[in-house]
């Protein structure tokens, strides 16, 4: 006879308890447990034949190459590591309204000729969708829709249609009838996914499951989610802006320091292959506080206007605020010029803005914050053709970054012509460029070289 039992589990890392618990000890997270009823079968009389497969010798198998399909957009082919790897399995996650459903649809338009799109939505009925795809002008007899949100009824329509590319539309909205939890649990998304992956990756079919996050950025539902699939990938951005961020952050085919930059417009997402235009402001005026920096998304190099704003704090505390940028590291910096630089910032309220909407984590740009601080605080302008790089240590020493040559690459090109760096990257400087470089070996001579001493 079957037992049932409940049990409370945890909506985001789906630890398990016997009563109902405010804050879950795995994760922290709070008022995330609910109720769940696990019905458990005894039959003693049904037993496992012996599987036929034995371990082998790694050595005897022959590795294949993998065979990749192009999506039609170089900067998410750039994410992905060369196009949609076939019979893979990958997570896109996104606030709502970030443009996850829009970036999916065009996908399924480029990948023209390479066989059938299987698009299951259980959040949008087809009118919808075929409003969109007009909108963005997408017409492609090979893309095949169902409103659908029961899984087995998608497994069937999978088997029988056998695609080249199925859209899961999204995983928190679809259920199966063998779990007695809600859709969207931490239990029914698990299933899901599990079945979702079996079926696709034993008749080979490339997927894209669409996930939505919570309120911490992260996948809602349990984190073994993101461990089952190939690929994690995040669409981010700021609401009020119009510019979006591919980020990888799990790929088995290839690099996790890629980005790709898109531009939410009317038409759709379109890329944007040259990040360093758009992120530097286009003013004529030079005001002071404004500083380009050199940061580094994966291989590809980025110059980004950072600006800062110090005023005559009218409180007993003075306030930091930084935008972009962890704060922290702006304490830290600031607390570096009042002691190595001599800048009584401590009567001082500083602001920090990175242009775009941006978050810059790389320690390449320590020096541009030291340097953009110190000219609004000495309102004195930085030159508008220079670039300025290099890691600032507590000491006020500046030290070396990676990918010397790439950055001043993408300055020259953008036809800057001065670029500051630490010293110990110019010694070992091996091509020549039409840049005026400058070496630095603590936070007073950079002061000097730009004019603030």
């Amino acid at each position: 006879m079957a037992k049932s039992k409940t049990v409370f589990v945890c909506n985001e890392c789906g630890n398990e308890s016997s009563k109902w618990l405010g804050k879950c000890p795995a994760c922290g997270s709070w008022n995330s447990f609910f109720e769940q009823k696990i019905v458990e079968t005894k039959n003693t009389s049904i037993k496992k034949e012996k599987s036929s497969n034995i371990p082998q010798k790694l050595s005897t198998y022959e590795a294949k190459d993998t065979i990749r399909i192009s999506t039609g957009f170089s900067e998410l082919d750039r994410v992905l590591g060369g196009g949609l790897v076939k019979g893979s399995l990958t997570l896109l996650g996104g606030e709502p309204g970030i443009g996850k459903s829009t970036l999916i649809l065009q996908l399924c338009d480029k990948v023209k000729g390479e066989g059938k799109v299987l698009y299951v939505s259980g959040e949008e009925s087809a009118e919808q969708i075929k409003l969109r795809a007009d909108r963005l002008g997408i017409n492609n007899d090979d893309i095949l829709f169902l409103g659908e949100t029961d899984i087995d009824i998608v497994n069937q329509a999978i088997a029988e249609i056998n695609p080249k590319l199925v859209i899961i539309d999204s995983v928190q909205t679809m259920y199966s009838d063998e779990i007695t939890a809600a859709p969207g649990s931490v239990s029914q998304v698990r299933e899901i996914t599990a079945q979702i992956m079996r079926i696709c990756k034993q008749n080979n079919i490339t997927t894209i499951i669409i996930g939505h996050v919570t309120k911490d950025g992260n996948i809602a539902g349990p984190r073994v989610l993101e461990h089952m699939v190939d690929t994690v990938l995040y669409l981010e951005g700021e609401r009020y802006f119009s510019y979006r961020i591919l980020r990888g952050v799990k790929n088995r085919f290839g690099s996790t320091n890629e980005i790709g930059m898109f531009e939410m417009k009317e038409e759709g997402m379109c890329e944007i292959l040259n990040p360093s235009d758009i992120l530097i402001s286009e003013n004529d005026e030079n005001p002071a506080g404004s500083c380009i920096i050199c940061c580094m998304e994966g291989t590809r190099p980025m110059l980004i206007e950072v600006q800062s704003l110090t005023t005559q704090s009218v409180f007993g505390f003075p306030k930091r605020t930084a935008n972009g940028v962890d704060y922290n590291r702006l304490a830290l910096l600031i607390a570096v010029l009042e002691k190595k630089a001599g800048l009584n910032l401590g009567s001082q309220d500083v602001y920090l803005n990175v242009a775009g909407g941006l978050k810059i984590s790389e320690p390449s740009m320590d020096l541009g914050v030291v340097m953009s601080a110190s000219s609004s605080f000495k309102n004195v302008p930085i030159p508008k053709d220079m670039v300025i790089m290099g890691e600032v240590g507590l000491t006020g020493e500046v030290r070396r970054i990676n990918f010397i040559e790439k950055r001043l690459r993408e300055a020259e090109k953008l036809g800057f012509k001065t670029c500051i760096i630490p010293e110990s990257n110019k010694k070992v400087l091996k091509d020549k460029f039409k840049l005026d470089i400058i070496g630095v070996k603590d936070v007073n001579e950079a002061m000097k070289k730009v004019g603030l001493k």
